[in-house]
């Protein structure tokens, strides 16, 4: 379908629906990765990373519209904390798919936006993730980060770690997460999931407990603070594989992100933790296909090398793109040549590199602009 295209004839207005189920279905059917129900705006979705109406002749909704859609689905402990605190987040799951939901209250009246979760767990394989990314998986304790800003595929990623090893090892996996998206069913691992606000009150509260359960490996959904961040190195020293995401876009930037939250006192100690325990940084963007069919996975890889480790110990991590462009032979790669890549098979623009690489000077002298 055409950018700009609608599923519904021009002559049509097309009213509000009754229930946020009917726009869901239209979104999954037509492979959306969001869904938006806004007050005074029309129903709106994120298709191949672009956001536009549903309906270019569909209703506006109205505060009214909006609060009943909401308050339609909505239990009554979500509606308890929306009441309470002004906004809820939770996995929304019916007949056919399982969605993130987010309900605010805001100016106008509510807004609702909704992620639609692919609920079959796809492969690494299905996803495109080099081979190299494999072995991490097999570490038996270390810290892998998954990176990238919201909406760039991370918990899909991530999900696709957890099912490789799921099938590939026979340990004990806990997830903690902040709502549970992918569900997993124990193959040869035995597998628990507990989600924030629902199972805990916080990460580093499910990571400590976590700590007491004999757990092999540990999924982090999101490493938010210093307590949660300082518990999952500890995690990693003392004998487990902890995977964990950060909203960074790269892995010098990650490396930074993790040691800045500690206190200058610390910090020392700390990057001789991380040097020792990071087995690899897995940062990543979806780009926007040139033929307008979809989104490109582009992705950085680091993995810590003695050369890396060094770098962490003595906080020269702006060191560390040039170590990533002489590491390619263990499968390091960065994300202006992840993007060089993709468009020389033709699949993303040149505008597309150019705005998203991290060394613009050079990224135009491989266009010889």
């Amino acid at each position: 379908m055409a950018e700009n295209d609608t599923i519904q004839s021009q002559d049509d207005v097309v009213a509000t629906l009754s229930h946020v189920d009917e726009y869901l279905k239209i979104g999954q059917e037509y492979d959306c990765s969001d869904i938006h129900l806004a007050t005074n705006a029309k129903p709106t979705w994120r298709r191949y990373g672009t956001l536009q109406s549903i309906w270019e002749n569909g209703v506006t909704l109205t505060a009214e519209d909006t609060e009943r859609l909401a308050l339609g689905f909505l239990g009554e402990k979500e509606k308890a904390r929306l009441a309470d605190k002004g906004d809820v987040d939770f996995a929304y799951q019916n007949s056919f798919g399982r969605f993130r939901a987010s309900v605010v209250v805001q100016r106008l009246g509510y807004d609702i936006c909704f992620r639609i979760i692919n609920t079959k767990v796809r492969t690494m394989d299905e996803l495109g993730l080099p081979e190299t990314i494999k072995p991490l998986t097999q570490y038996q304790n270390g810290i892998v980060l998954v990176t990238g800003s919201v909406g760039s595929g991370k918990s899909t990623t991530l999900a696709s770690l957890i099912d490789h090893i799921n099938e590939e090892r026979t340990d004990h996996i806990i997830t903690l997460e902040d709502p549970i998206e992918y569900v997993f069913e124990s193959k040869n691992c035995h597998v628990n999931q507990r989600e924030v606000h629902t199972h805990t009150e916080s990460f580093a509260a499910a990571l400590r407990g976590s700590l007491r359960e004999d757990p092999d490996v540990i999924m982090v959904g999101e490493m938010r603070d210093l307590e949660t961040i300082s518990l999952a190195i500890t995690a990693a020293e003392t004998g487990h594989l902890v995977l964990a995401t950060l909203h960074t876009g790269n892995a010098a930037r990650t490396l930074d992100r993790v040691l800045d939250v500690f206190p200058n006192d610390q910090r020392d100690q700390i990057r001789i933790m991380v040097s020792e325990s990071l087995r690899g940084i897995i940062s990543q963007q979806l780009i926007p296909r040139s033929d307008g069919q979809g989104r490109e996975l582009c992705l950085e890889l680091l993995m810590n090398t003695p050369a890396v480790a060094n770098c962490i110990r003595e906080g020269k991590t702006f060191m560390l793109p040039g170590i990533m462009q002489t590491g390619k032979a263990v499968g390091m790669i960065t994300m202006d040549d992840s993007l060089k890549n993709l468009y020389n098979k033709g699949l993303i623009s040149q505008e597309e590199c150019l705005s998203r690489c991290a060394d613009l000077t050079n990224m135009k002298k491989h266009f010889e602009i």
